[in-house]
């Protein structure tokens, strides 16, 4: 596993700009309202999951989406998915749950799993999104996310995510 080290020299090689942050430890999108509120950009959540054939999917939104898991599938290409086990994430992507990030593809084989980009984020100036910890914040153009999954041998899918009306 490459972890944050190996992240932070992808960024230099690949010359990619971003703005750094630390913080407090946030565990969910309610815990990082406060600290986002000093952070510009798009602040994302992320969703770990696994579809009935087995594949592993990452899922990057904005914030405050309310993601519809039942229109999901078809938006993204999967079988019927549900959230992924914290034990699947270490082994996989060598996180904890509340550090979910698609930089943690990094530490990922390529072709594991699939990293999915909502549309708005992968067009955006600042995507935020955790450093492979919840103590820290990156914030990097969305375009920039998809040239390092595909630098670390990750085909990312871009599509409009599904949200839940109301």
């Amino acid at each position: 596993m490459r972890g944050e080290a190996g992240l932070l020299a992808d960024l230099k090689a690949l010359a990619i700009p971003f703005a750094a942050y630390e913080h407090v430890a946030v565990f969910t999108v309610a815990e990082s309202d406060a600290v986002n509120a000093a952070i510009p950009g798009a602040h994302t959540k992320n969703l770990f999951l696994k579809d009935n054939g087995g594949a592993y999917w990452l899922v990057t939104v904005p914030s405050e989406a309310r993601v519809d898991l039942k229109a999901l599938p078809a938006a993204i290409g999967s079988k019927r998915v549900s959230f992924g086990k914290a034990e699947d994430m270490d082994r996989l992507l060598g996180i904890a749950p509340g550090s979910v990030t698609p930089l943690a593809a990094i530490n990922a084989p390529a072709g594991s799993m699939t990293v999915v980009l909502d549309a708005g984020l992968a067009a955006a100036d600042t995507v935020n999104v955790h450093p492979l910890r919840n103590t820290g914040t990156l914030g990097l153009p969305g375009a920039a996310i998809l040239d390092l999954l595909r630098h670390w041998g990750h085909a990312p899918v871009v599509a409009p995510i599904p949200v839940q009306a109301g």
